[in-house]
């Protein structure tokens, strides 16, 4: 793992985007490696920083990126007490920062890439508390004639509790749609304060972070989400898009979920959130089968990161 003073130094990052491939017994000096750092630069242009250099021993690959002073988006939010709480030009600017790297990776690279660990953690600020999506350790690209990646061979699926799709726990493939899932987690954890990773006590009740939001939704007073810390007054229908924008994002239906396109143009204001049902709709695995809920389809054989985890 990286120094926790240094966050640009960034470990074990040398993934095949094409194919599945052991770290360990990779040489950056073969025309493989060269290959993957070349990728890795081009996916990081933009967000996860230049490049500036590699360091290859004992079977270790370390990348050197820009150095990123303030650290990561999760030490902000859940800090010490002393740690300055975000405010809300900062928390908007991060969003629209990752939704634009989103963007990116989907549409802009000249293959799809799915990065499959949107999480707080790996969103890294600069000086400026501009956002960098980090950690690439888990993204894939696309083959073109493809929409899905799968790991072959791989026991569980990839990412951290709480972010991860509730399709993929049946399909076990990645998809552009299952890290809009993970943006719109990252929206309601921002906007809220919140982990997704943590359930939330409520009138005898435990939510998970979406199912509490949805539940304001359906009450009338979703902008009681928004961070307490926060003093909303004079931009109350920015949160309220923001916490829509989530939702949207992590219905249970993929094909329900908006475009990376449609994202940005929703947080830039120049377009409307997509409706977004009072009542959380079912997620139902296949189409034909009787409404499951998330936690229902978790098998014992899945194995996934704790959100505290790298």
């Amino acid at each position: 793992m990286p120094h926790p003073l240094h966050p640009s130094l960034v470990n074990n990052m040398l993934a095949n985007p094409a194919r599945p491939a052991d770290a360990s017994s990779a040489n950056p000096d073969t025309q493989w490696g060269t290959y993957n750092l070349e990728k890795l630069e081009k996916w990081g242009k933009g967000f996860d920083g230049h490049i500036e250099g590699w360091c290859h021993e004992k079977g270790e690959l370390l990348l050197v990126y820009d150095f990123m002073p303030n650290g990561s988006l999760e030490k902000y939010l859940y800090g010490t007490s002393e740690q300055v709480t975000l405010n809300w030009n900062h928390r908007y600017k991060i969003l629209t920062g990752v939704a634009s790297a989103v963007y990116y990776l989907q549409n802009e690279y000249d293959q799809k890439v799915v990065h499959r660990d949107l999480k707080a953690s790996n969103i890294l600020l600069d000086a400026d508390f501009n956002a960098r999506l980090g950690d690439f350790g888990l993204a894939r690209a696309i083959e073109n004639e493809r929409n899905s990646y799968a790991e072959h061979g791989l026991v569980g699926v990839p990412g951290t509790m709480g972010y991860v799709a509730p399709e993929c726990f049946h399909t076990g493939k990645a998809t552009p749609e299952s890290d809009v899932f993970g943006f719109g987690a990252v929206v309601l954890e921002v906007v809220s304060g919140r982990s997704p990773g943590n359930m939330i006590p409520h009138q005898q009740h435990a939510y998970t972070l979406v199912d509490w939001v949805w539940m304001l939704h359906r009450e009338g007073h979703i902008q009681d989400a928004v961070d307490q810390r926060l003093n909303i007054n004079s931009v109350v229908d920015e949160a309220k898009r923001l916490l829509l924008l989530g939702l949207a994002c992590s219905h249970p239906i993929a094909s329900e979920r908006p475009k990376t396109e449609d994202i940005l143009q929703i947080i830039s204001g120049t377009s409307t959130v997509p409706y977004v049902p009072q009542f959380k709709p079912a997620f139902t695995w296949p189409s034909t089968s009787p409404p499951i809920s998330m936690f229902d389809s978790i098998l014992s054989s899945i194995t996934l990161s704790s959100p505290g985890s790298g």
